[in-house]
């Protein structure tokens, strides 16, 4: 096909942009329709785009006009438009998570199976990262030996409304993909633990929080979650191997001499840090579904990080030491 007609379903901020990012900077496809809860607001949306605003998501995916369908609702119906996506027979791009319960994330791999064709790509956009990519590529080369033990840290400069669990389901979840991806290889436990907590966290939240993982292999990996740390969004992986240490690089930003300092500025949230990630993961999924293929994280990627997120949930309010089982990966999304 020459262009890709979309419909994206759940026109939020981050719903916005991806029409934005897609119409006006990627090359190969175009949202034509979008839908959402509130009529009313996807038809300014429609307007502001110059797209067509449909009474439902449902009836949106139904359309005969459309090729591909983008879901960027609340997580707790992202089960309900992928499922409409997959009996419609439609490739579906669903932001993280695939659905906020793994069961859910069950139900719609064994749909997906059913109908006999990989439609569903889930949006674990730290994967199209440039820096994640040279850290994939080192730790893939072999050159550096084999990876020991795993440091990241995730922060935000602040988090209105933030709830103790958030960190795990709305933070860390992004770790729990990439850093599976970076290894290649499942995770065996987990544990959680809470420093001393910030002055800046509303009454109840617990924060900063530390999810230690440990692979099947035995690679150790730390994760602090800090979102009120007051000065910036800051994301960090250090890969310890056996013959170097692998870090991710900062982002390009240009060093400033000013009040007798030298400054180099850090983003101040997630839109500023991972665009080009957002542009390229866009671009190649487009570049996919026109091949008739899908190339990204799978729906069984999608049930494994919620998999995981459950039991990392599970040793944060138990304070103990979880252990992660996973059912075994069907036939079906092994490359």
């Amino acid at each position: 096909m020459s262009e890709l007609k979309i419909g994206l379903v759940g026109t939020g901020m981050i719903g916005r942009t991806h029409i934005e990012r897609i119409n006006q900077k990627l090359q190969g496809g175009k949202v034509i329709a979008c839908a959402d809860y509130n009529l009313d607001f996807a038809k300014s949306v429609a307007d502001k785009f110059g797209i067509q605003a449909c009474a439902s998501g449902e009836e949106m995916i139904r359309s005969d006009a459309i090729d591909a369908v983008i879901v960027t609702t609340a997580d707790p119906f992202h089960e309900q438009y992928v499922m409409a996506a997959i009996k419609a027979g439609k490739y579906v791009f669903c932001e993280k998570p695939l659905a906020p319960e793994a069961d859910a994330c069950k139900r719609i791999v064994e749909a997906e199976i059913a109908g006999g064709k990989q439609l569903v790509q889930v949006g674990f956009m730290r994967r199209y990262d440039p820096g994640y990519r040279q850290l994939k590529a080192h730790i893939d080369s072999g050159k550096f030996g084999l990876p020991l033990a795993l440091h990241c840290v995730h922060r935000n400069y602040d988090a209105p409304g933030w709830k103790t669990p958030m960190s795990v389901e709305n933070s860390m979840i992004h770790e729990i993909d990439v850093l599976r991806w970076l290894l290649g290889e499942n995770y065996a436990t987990v544990e959680v633990r809470f420093p001393k907590t910030t002055r800046h966290a509303e009454d109840g939240v617990r924060d900063p929080q530390i999810m230690y993982l440990t692979t099947v292999s035995g690679v150790r990996i730390d994760v602090e979650s800090f979102v009120n740390c007051r000065y910036g969004y800051d994301v960090r992986c250090e890969v310890v191997c056996e013959e170097g240490c692998l870090n991710l690089p900062e982002p390009a930003n240009a060093m400033i001499r000013t009040n007798d300092s030298r400054v180099t500025p850090i983003c101040h949230d997630w839109s500023k840090r991972f665009p080009e990630a957002y542009n390229v993961e866009f671009q190649e999924w487009i570049n996919a579904v026109k091949e008739g293929r899908v190339d990204g994280p799978t729906a069984w990627d999608g049930y494994l990080g919620q998999v995981t997120a459950s039991a990392v949930s599970k040793a944060r309010d138990t304070q103990t030491v979880v252990e992660i089982k996973y059912d075994a990966m069907p036939d079906f999304y092994k490359r």
